[in-house]
């Protein structure tokens, strides 16, 4: 009896000290307050879940031993100057995120019919190099002929590495990938769950989207490999998404963030081969900006950019999103802007596949709606990202308008300030504002409580 009562003891003296030592590392380490309000309500009123949870998925920019990944540090090339100085631009430059470059050329996939048909021109037309980095590979028919391709190309000769994400790939075993592997492509999964599930890093996910052939062509946006996402033919139930292809100098940053990734996961340098250190041969027209961000990227510079997006638009501000739960910095920010009379859209699905972040989304949406913005509701799932600023920004990559893409995963997005690059991206979101319906219905008690519960734990989804 003396022994359990010392051990009942202990254990609630280990618990004490536990809780206070993940009270002060919450307090140290989260970027935003609503963050780490969230996590403390968790520890304190369910400790049992919220302590392992916290150890599991409460890491942020976290440098631990063999856990680290070194900080992208992308090399300078040959930038230009924009027209006018650009607050987007400068802020991103004293981020060391390397100023835009000119001579690129980008042309969008807008359907996942022809992101399907790029992908396959990308991996069929390549000579020496296939590099693809996706978040979600499914073992659905697309999945499996996108595998058959990489492994006839790996066979002939090509070199083929595959990054996929340990949990958004979580069911694309080895197995799935044999073919591929047995013919001499490579394949590693990205900072893998059950490696080290208690070191804080399991709700980092690496959620960029890159293909690159040759080192001269990429293939990004927001597109992940599956049937609900992209195919050779028309589906019902397809999502609407958007991504792009670039050729020209801003292709080498893409090379440098996946050489980053690879290094990584795998422990292997990609050597640039054939050289690229102008890019290729391309004489466009494009000035594009690559911008990374994570935990392998000093400060915020994507979330720090659209704030200063909010602050500086004077005509328009479009958001596509899937999922809007921004922080309240960012909240504020657009309200703001709708107050000053920028016309502010926000293009959500109407439902999306996640019931919480549309729960958590409401009172945003209601609130920005109230401050002159305008919150359209796009009748399918729409996955795209995408941010349009006056005539002279676009946006196009992989983080959503959410605490967890800007925050905690590992996202890259594309700047664009040349003007007729700029059209074909506002062309896109005003067809699907064509096809929606506006407005946020008025909602009763419980539903504004219920709501307000899912924006309160947002900072955990």
């Amino acid at each position: 009896m003396e022994w359990n009562l010392l051990f009942g003891h202990l254990a609630v003296v280990g618990g004490f000290l536990l809780a206070a030592i993940l009270v002060m590392s919450i307090l140290r380490k989260q970027r935003t307050s609503s963050a780490a309000f969230a996590w403390l309500l968790a520890i304190f009123f369910v400790p049992y879940v919220g302590v392992p949870f916290y150890l599991m998925f409460g890491g942020r920019k976290l440098k631990r031993d063999a856990h680290t990944k070194a900080d992208i540090h992308l090399e300078v090339q040959e930038t230009i100057p924009l027209a006018e100085a650009d607050p987007i631009d400068t802020m991103l430059r004293e981020y060391d995120i390397p100023g835009a470059t000119s001579g690129n050329e980008v042309r969008l996939c807008p359907t996942g019919i022809d992101i399907y048909n790029e992908l396959v021109k990308l991996i069929e037309n390549a000579e020496h190099q296939i590099l693809i980095t996706t978040f979600i590979l499914s073992r659905d028919e697309v999945g499996k002929d996108i595998v058959r391709r990489l492994a006839r190309k790996a066979a002939s000769g090509v070199t083929v590495r595959l990054l996929l994400d340990d949990i958004g790939s979580m069911f694309t075993s080895r197995r799935f990938l044999k073919e591929l592997i047995a013919n001499g492509g490579k394949v590693a999964y990205f900072m893998p769950l059950f490696r080290a599930p208690f070191h804080g890093n399991s709700n980092l996910r690496n959620h960029r989207k890159i293909a690159i052939a040759d080192q001269t062509c990429v293939l990004a946006g927001g597109t992940n490999i599956a049937n609900e996402y992209i195919g050779p033919e028309p589906w019902p139930d397809r999502w609407t998404d958007l991504s792009f292809v670039l050729r020209g100098p801003a292709v080498r940053h893409y090379i440098e963030v996946f050489q980053s990734d690879w290094l990584f996961a795998y422990g292997e340098k990609v050597n640039i081969i054939p050289p690229c250190t102008k890019g290729s041969d391309i004489s466009g027209k494009g000035v594009m900006q690559v911008v990374p961000s994570g935990p392998d990227v000093p400060r915020d510079p994507v979330h720090d950019a659209l704030l200063t997006a909010a602050f500086t638009a004077e005509k328009r501000l479009w958001i596509v999103t899937p999922y809007y739960v921004p922080d309240e910095a960012l909240a504020q920010a657009l309200r703001l802007a709708a107050l000053r009379g920028v016309d502010l859209r926000v293009v959500v699905p109407a439902k999306s596949n996640h019931a919480l972040a549309d729960l958590a989304r409401g009172t945003h949406l209601r609130e920005l709606e109230q401050c002159g913005g305008r919150v359209v509701k796009y009748p399918h799932m729409v996955h795209a990202k995408v941010i349009v600023v006056d005539d002279r920004l676009a946006v196009v990559g992989s983080a959503n308008m959410d605490m967890r893409s800007l925050f905690l995963n590992y996202e890259i997005v594309m700047f664009t300030y040349s003007e007729a690059d700029v059209k074909p991206v506002s062309d896109w979101v005003q067809g699907l504002i064509n096809e929606s319906s506006e407005g946020t219905p008025q909602v009763g008690m419980i539903r504004d409580t219920v709501e307000g519960v899912a924006r309160l734990v947002a900072p955990l989804l």
